[in-house]
C-alpha cells in the first residue's frame, strides 16, 4: 500500500516569521502536535508542541518571538512513492511520529503514526514503529 492512501494532503503551515503564538494558537485549532514550517511550500522545518514548550515556555521566550528559534531543520522526509512500510521503518529508524512527505522540496503531505494505525494492513507495522520509538524514559537523580 503507498503511503498517499494514508497521509493527510491538506497540511496547514507556517513560515519562520510566525511567532510562537501563532502556531500554538494554530495546534490548538487544529488540535495537531505539529506544524511545518515552509517557505514557498518548500520545507524548511518542523516545529512541535514539544519544542514550544520545552524550548520556549521553559527557556521564558516571548509568546512573538519568531518561530525560527525553535524550529528543527534537519528534518526527516519521506516520498509520494513510498509505501507504508518504508515509511514505517523510516519512522522506527529514527525514532519520530510524523513523517512529512515532500516532492521536488515541496511539503506534499504528512503521515503520523495515527494515520498508520486507523489503517487495518497498516496498525501492526504502526505498532511495531511506535514500539521502537518509544522507550521508557527513566527519571535522572
Amino acid at each position: 500500500m503507498n503511503i498517499t492512501e494514508v497521509m493527510t494532503s491538506n497540511v496547514d503551515k507556517c513560515t519562520s516569521q510566525s511567532t510562537c503564538s501563532e502556531v500554538a494558537e494554530k495546534m490548538k485549532q487544529l488540535d495537531v502536535g505539529v506544524i511545518p514550517v515552509c517557505e514557498n511550500d518548500k520545507l524548511v522545518g518542523i516545529v512541535t508542541d514539544r519544542d514550544l514548550v520545552i524550548k520556549g515556555l521553559a527557556n521564558n521566550m516571548e509568546a512573538n518571538s519568531p518561530i525560527s528559534d525553535l524550529i528543527t531543520t534537519d528534518v526527516i522526509t519521506g516520498t509520494k512513492e513510498m509505501t507504508i512500510d518504508e515509511a514505517t521503518n523510516l519512522m522506527s529508524q529514527h525514532q519520530i511520529r510524523r513523517l512529512p512527505i515532500v516532492e521536488n522540496d515541496q511539503l506534499v503531505g504528512i503521515v503520523s503514526l495515527g494515520d498508520l494505525a486507523v489503517d487495518n494492513q497498516a496498525n501492526q507495522k504502526a505498532g511495531r514503529a511506535l514500539e521502537d520509538i518509544s522507550v521508557p524514559a527513566k527519571p535522572s537523580k
